[in-house]
Parts: structure tokens; C-alpha cells; sequence
């Protein structure tokens, strides 16, 4: 099975409000769809978003990323050895991740349609039932109360709180919707807006609250991997390392130094499924679990994610996949379903989702 040609096309979706956070809105879903050929008539498709404010790439960058590793791929027999043709993706341009992703998502589609296997058994995994959070973007406290109170009544139990302005306004956030919906668990996510010092004091006074708080995610700055483990000293609830983990090698940074109680793994971040998988095998071995998160991205890429969280269930506890929750329509073809917090995975060949 020869790859035979290697094309992109774009998916837009509106979304049902802004998508706000300390570091960026974004008012529709602008996303680079990827597909491999084969010669023997296979497609497969992967997906990736321009996300410039996190991975640095541009839709600009991610072509031309893209272009260069399928110049390494055409022409390539994926039944032959197909570890060998993801390490191309990696070894044929540095960085990148989204675009590697998006090229991997697709790889791995085919080999599992080529294998007559949904891609989450391909990669040994079993469980098929997931239930994300939904993210309540970052507005005033009134505004974000609404959003949390529509999102109870859509059937979701765990909010993904947006922080990230004055301390003073955080604090008042969280304790507003943590008081109106206190069966309802509240993940908070300050973007990197926080110094150390306001993480600390900012969570010990939500702790004195008893709120149901379930973590915090990456408060502070990405490479400040002292101040993570600053943090996770002083405060009671568990810290998720987010965008301080890219790779394996910042894993085992954050591992090695205990600086972290959880990781989130996101195929954009890593450069796709395999890079993913060994995160995750990373964490098992210091008994650490992990959230998969995504960029704000489309089926085909949220799909791959929960595969991915399939295949390392052990290791994947906390589902972060909102983003097919927060689009007007979805015009793709897909055997997911979706029922609230609830998303099941189908059982067709690969993916499930394609154009």
C-alpha cells in the first residue's frame, strides 16, 4: 500500500460563541484538513488547527510543514514498515507538531482501514464511552454564570473555568458558579496568566471555600518548571501540567522533578498518535495520570484524541475534548455520537469521521 498523493482542504465552522481565553479569541473554527491516498484506493484523513498563540504555527506554516514531509512520503509502502514512515514525519522538519499530527492522524487511519479494524483496536484499546468538560470561556462573572447554567442543562458535569485577568475577578468567578452549581466538578485553567505567587494565594483562598474544585491547569508560564513545582507544594488541589509539556523529554522534566500531579497530552503538541502513546507510557511508568486535551479543532482531530485516550485508558482519566461541543453544525461524516458530556466511538474501519 503506496502512498500516492498527500492534499489538503479546509474546514470552517462557526462557533456558538467566542471562544475566549487569557491568551487569545477565536469566533469560528478554521481548520486544515489532510489526505493520504493510497494506490490501492485508500484514503485517510487527519487534521490539524492553526493555533499560534501555543504551537506557533500559522495556517501559512502548517502548508508549507506539510508540503515537506509529504515530499519524504510519496511513494512510501505503509504495509511495509510502518514505524519506519512515522519516524519520517519526525526526522524530515523540526518542530511543527500540528502539522505532524495532522499527517499522523491520517497515517494512522489508513493503516488501521488497511487492517479492517477501527483505529482505537488497531492501537489496543477497548473502551469506547468517554465524557469531556466543556470549556466556559473567559467573560465577567454574570456572563460565565449563564454559560455554566446552559452547559448543566446540555448534560455536563465538569466545567472548564477560563481565568486569567485580575486575581480579584478570578476568585469571584470561580466562587459564583461554584456556589450555583456545587454538585458540578470545575476545572481551572488560567492560559499561563498567573505569577507563582498569585497561583498560590489564589488557590489557597479558593481552597478555604471548600469548593468542588477538581485541578488546576498550567497557571504559570510554560518553562517555568520551578514555579510549577512551587505551586504544587503549597496548594491542596492536584496541578496539571498543560503547554510546560510538548514532548516526552519535557515529561520526564516534569516527572523526574515531581513538579506536576497530572499531565495533558495533546496530539497538536506532541506531533501525533505514536508521540502521544509514548507520553502516556512515560506517565504509567511514574504512576501519573493524564488528561487529553485539543486546540480548538474538528471531528477528524478530536476523533484521533479519543482513540488515543482509548488505546492508554490506564493512563488517559480526565477527557478535555470539547470542541465538536462548541460548533454550530458539523458537515462530516462520522459514526461518533454525541449526547451531551457523553461521546461514543463508532466501530467503522480508522477513524470513523471523514469529509
Amino acid at each position: 500500500m503506496k502512498i500516492k498523493s498527500i492534499t489538503t482542504l479546509p474546514f470552517k465552522a462557526s462557533l456558538k460563541t467566542p471562544f475566549i481565553t487569557s491568551l487569545r479569541r477565536v469566533d469560528s473554527l478554521e481548520d486544515i484538513i489532510v489526505c493520504i491516498e493510497c494506490d490501492n484506493g485508500l484514503k485517510g484523513y487527519g487534521e490539524c488547527a492553526p493555533t499560534v498563540a501555543i504551537t506557533g504555527e500559522s495556517e501559512a506554516s502548517i502548508f508549507s510543514s506539510i508540503g515537506v514531509i509529504s515530499n519524504a512520503l510519496i511513494g512510501k509502502d505503509l504495509d511495509k514498515n510502518f514505524s519506519g514512515i512515522i519516524q519520517i514525519v519526525h526526522d524530515s522538519i523540526q518542530g511543527n507538531t500540528s502539522a505532524k499530527s495532522a499527517i499522523e492522524i491520517a497515517l494512522y487511519d489508513l493503516i488501521s482501514k488497511q487492517n479492517k479494524m477501527p483505529l482505537f483496536v488497531y492501537l489496543g484499546g477497548f473502551k469506547k464511552e468517554f465524557e469531556t468538560d466543556v470549556t466556559i470561556s473567559l467573560k465577567d462573572s454574570s456572563a460565565m454564570l449563564q454559560d455554566a447554567l446552559k452547559a448543566h442543562k446540555e448534560g455536563f458535569h465538569t466545567l472548564k473555568i477560563k481565568l486569567g485577568s485580575s486575581p480579584k475577578e478570578d476568585i469571584q468567578r470561580v466562587i459564583t458558579i461554584a456556589n450555583a452549581l456545587p454538585h458540578l466538578k470545575l476545572r481551572l485553567d488560567a492560559n499561563q496568566a498567573w505569577s507563582t505567587q498569585e497561583s498560590i494565594n489564589i488557590m489557597q483562598e479558593l481552597e478555604m471555600q471548600k469548593l468542588n474544585i477538581e485541578l488546576l491547569e498550567q497557571p504559570i508560564k510554560a518553562n517555568d518548571i520551578k514555579g510549577l513545582k512551587k505551586i504544587k507544594d503549597a496548594i491542596q488541589t492536584p496541578l496539571l501540567a498543560d503547554e510546560a509539556v510538548f514532548d516526552i523529554r519535557q515529561a520526564q522534566t516534569i516527572l523526574q522533578s515531581n513538579s506536576a500531579d497530572l499531565i495533558n497530552i495533546k496530539l497538536a503538541k506532541s506531533g501525533g498518535i505514536s508521540k502521544a502513546l509514548e507520553i502516556a507510557s512515560e506517565c504509567r511508568k511514574y504512576g501519573v495520570k493524564c488528561m487529553i486535551g485539543c486546540m480548538l479543532e474538528g471531528p477528524i482531530a478530536i476523533t484521533a484524541a479519543l482513540h488515543v485516550a482509548s488505546a492508554a485508558a490506564d493512563v488517559i482519566q480526565y477527557i478535555d475534548l470539547d470542541a465538536m461541543h462548541l460548533i454550530e453544525s458539523n458537515s462530516l461524516k462520522s459514526d461518533i455520537v454525541l449526547d451531551g458530556a457523553k461521546i461514543t466511538l463508532g466501530t467503522s474501519f480508522g477513524l470513523g469521521v471523514e469529509p
